[in-house]
């Protein structure tokens, strides 16, 4: 609407999707003011430059900090909508406790220059109840501002959960496209929510209430647990059996009513390996299918560890490279990546002769120190090594052609050689440890 007036917008954490959230909120026109507690991080995002890795991100926080439509600090500043899009992990406690402090600190700041008519909404993957949690907190750090769901009549403040849903390497694009759960204290908290998000956001919005939007997150990525737990699962059967597992499942996809996902070395990343346990603390007689699914998925991890182990024992004093750390194709995203894992344990154990190809890193993360190993690139890695350890599905490992590792012995967790020649001692030693 001509002359309308935009609302100001502070998002708190600018992180992997704080940062990417802000960009495109101030694409839109809104004034962003992003917060951050790490110095660096806001420097860098003052300067017009990132600090993550994502398409197409770089040029466009260029253009919005030139435009003086975001900048950034480590102090909140008053606003109309506050986002927040901090970290929820666990506890360090060993039972996956779920750890909301920096949602509840988020929302503590910003109830310090809360005034009546603001918006707060919360990104952040969260168990069932942290919105109502964070909405109850703010009302005892501000018992002058009428909390909705706590008071008569119309309240000051809108509290609401809206989850993101991205692919890392597309979340621009999904973060304008992909549709969104919007959920409120109140159903008049869920209106003013989706009026903001209407403001940047081309795909659906539906409104419901905060705890079944909660819950919607984590049950989307406990259903892929769920079903890569399934894939996982086999290719540890087909390895006992001397079965292909690629062939497996290209196979029973044939079927109409069949889609097999792909195997990998376990799962990574921040939602799938961490949100399934949230629903799992929540109701823990009632989740036997997504406990188990964990359980799978972090065991194929320790069988990757093992066979990688036992091809490289069948090969006394060859050369070792470790293909990718991330824990997805193409991003620099390493959070909870059981290819990182593999990788450092096997870089522990055989010291030296592991190197490690990862193009999205400039360093090898400090787990590496005092192993020995070293990070190459992969032009090095096939010119040096005879063992190949697949970890990740990089395009540029994708691209090795046959003539370039045929004659190398390779356990490849990703299914990307498919053409590989198979040597019959590598085979049978990966089948004695499945």
């Amino acid at each position: 609407m001509r002359g309308e007036q935009l609302p100001t917008v502070s998002v708190i954490g600018l992180g992997y999707i704080g940062l990417p959230t802000a960009a495109v909120i101030a694409r839109s026109g809104m004034q962003v003011h992003g917060v951050d507690v790490t110095q660096h991080v806001v420097d860098t995002i003052n300067r017009g430059e990132i600090h993550i890795e994502e398409v197409d991100l770089d040029g466009l926080v260029q253009g919005v900090v030139q435009r003086g439509l975001l900048s950034a600090s480590t102090d909140v500043a008053p606003a109309d909508v506050f986002v927040i899009a901090v970290p929820t992990p666990f506890h360090k406690d060993g039972q996956h406790t779920p750890d909301i402090s920096y949602v509840l600190e988020a929302a503590r700041n910003v109830a310090r220059v809360l005034k009546a008519g603001d918006t707060i909404i919360l990104e952040s993957t969260s168990p069932v109840g942290t919105t109502e949690q964070m909405r109850d907190m703010i009302a005892s750090e501000r018992p002058d501002l009428k909390m909705p769901g706590l008071c008569q009549g119309t309240p000051d403040i809108s509290v609401a959960y809206c989850p993101e849903r991205v692919l890392p390497g597309r979340i621009l694009e999904e973060l304008t496209n992909n549709d969104r759960s919007i959920g409120g204290i109140t159903p008049r908290c869920a209106r003013k929510a989706l009026s903001f998000y209407k403001r940047f956001v081309r795909g659906t919005c539906v409104t419901t209430d905060a705890r079944s939007a909660e819950m919607t997150k984590l049950v989307e990525n406990a259903y892929r647990d769920v079903n890569i737990a399934f894939a996982n699962e086999l290719s540890m059967v087909a390895d006992h059996m001397g079965l292909d597992v690629w062939e497996v499942i290209r196979l029973a996809n044939r079927h109409p009513r069949v889609n097999i996902l792909t195997p990998g070395p376990g799962v990574g990343g921040h939602c799938i390996a961490v949100d399934p346990w949230f629903i799992v603390h929540g109701a823990p007689a009632q989740t036997p299918l997504i406990r188990t699914a964990r359980g799978v998925n972090d065991a194929k991890i320790h069988h990757a560890i093992n066979s990688a182990a036992a091809l490289i024992d069948a090969h006394p004093g060859a050369s070792i490279a470790c293909l990718g750390l991330a824990f997805k194709a193409n991003i620099d995203d390493f959070r909870e990546s059981p290819a990182r894992l593999v990788a450092a344990t096997l870089a522990r154990r055989f010291g030296s002769r592991v190197r490690i190809v990862e193009p999205y890193a400039a360093e090898l993360p400090r787990e590496f120190e005092g192993t020995g190993a070293e990070l190459i690139d992969v032009d090095t890695a096939l010119e040096e090594c005879d063992v190949l350890i697949v970890l990740v599905d990089h395009d540029v490992f994708r691209s090795v052609p046959l003539a370039e590792r045929a004659h190398k012995a390779v356990y490849d967790t990703r299914g990307i050689w498919p053409d590989q020649p198979q040597d019959a001692e590598s085979v049978e030693v990966i089948r004695k440890v499945g």
